[in-house]
């Protein structure tokens, strides 16, 4: 059955890639991104993949923006049956080092992108009585992790967000949720990241740069490791979680991501168990 799907943060990366791979499957999708200077990268794809959606623009920080494409689409399909949070931004930075300024902002795109969004499609989903929002979170918003904590922050409150939706959202409204909880990618993700960081000073030479020369030491010198996933096999996990009729709460995209938050999911690694213990206290 074809699905109107809403992506957000297609210009790149894994949203690219489930933008191209969703409009193959005959869906009709939405892709969008903040800058339509951005979008040429997926017409590209998008012709070379011999298939079409509609690019519009979505600034995940700007209500207006998110309702007007809502708005939009709502007027030209008359519903919207999936909502995929994508976009987002990583950072790397002490708390001491970081600026207000960058907390706020990396909290902002990371976590209110994704309670906007989702506030906009809401209503319409709940009228219908059906809809799929799949957020995708991180490994760090499972683990926290050195120099990311502030991402991490943003991360973990995704995840905190997801389960509290699904607790009872679902089950009255039959809009299922999911957060997707990908290792690394190697896409412009972490490159932005990187020259976030090289644009807002570098490495500091204060205490904490032994520190972070150890920790990317140690990430270089796991880039073989299996840690890294290309933006299409993330993209396929998702795509399978939105075929799926009864999807998990939380769901890792690699055997890597697996391991490393093992101890926090062997109890419940779909997160299932946990929704129905909070969905019983309703009852």
């Amino acid at each position: 059955m074809q699905k109107v799907i809403l992506i957000t943060g297609t210009s790149t990366g894994v949203g690219q890639s489930l933008a191209v791979q969703l409009a193959k499957q005959n869906h009709k999708v939405y892709a969008t991104m903040r800058n339509l200077n951005k979008k040429t990268a997926l017409e590209s794809a998008l012709a070379q993949a011999n298939t079409t959606a509609t690019i519009k623009q979505l600034d995940v920080q700007n209500t207006e923006s998110i309702n007007a494409c809502v708005q939009d689409i709502i007027k030209t399909e008359g519903r919207i049956d999936a909502l995929i949070n994508n976009a987002g931004a990583g950072f790397v930075r002490t708390t001491e080092q970081a600026t207000l300024e960058e907390i706020q902002w990396v909290l902002d795109v990371n976590l209110m992108g994704v309670i906007r969004c989702t506030k906009a499609v809401l209503p319409f989903m709940r009228e219908a009585n059906n809809g799929r929002i799949i957020n995708v979170s991180s490994v760090g918003g499972l683990v926290g992790q050195p120099f990311n904590e502030i991402y991490c922050a943003a991360k973990f409150a995704v995840e905190g967000y997801t389960e509290s939706l699904a607790s009872y959202v679902q089950p009255a409204f039959n809009i299922q949720f999911t957060s997707i909880e990908p290792g690394g990618i190697s896409s412009e993700f972490a490159t932005n990241a990187l020259t976030q960081f090289q644009q807002n000073g570098g490495m500091k030479d204060d205490a904490y740069k032994p520190l972070l020369e150890a920790y990317i030491a140690s990430a270089n010198n796991r880039s073989n490791d299996g840690v890294y996933q290309t933006p299409d096999e993330v993209a396929n996990i998702i795509i399978n979680c939105l075929n799926n009729p009864n999807p998990p709460i939380r769901m890792r995209t690699s055997d890597w991501a697996e391991d490393f938050t093992q101890l926090k999911t062997q109890a419940d690694p779909t997160g299932k168990k946990q929704q129905q213990i909070v969905m019983n206290l309703m009852s």
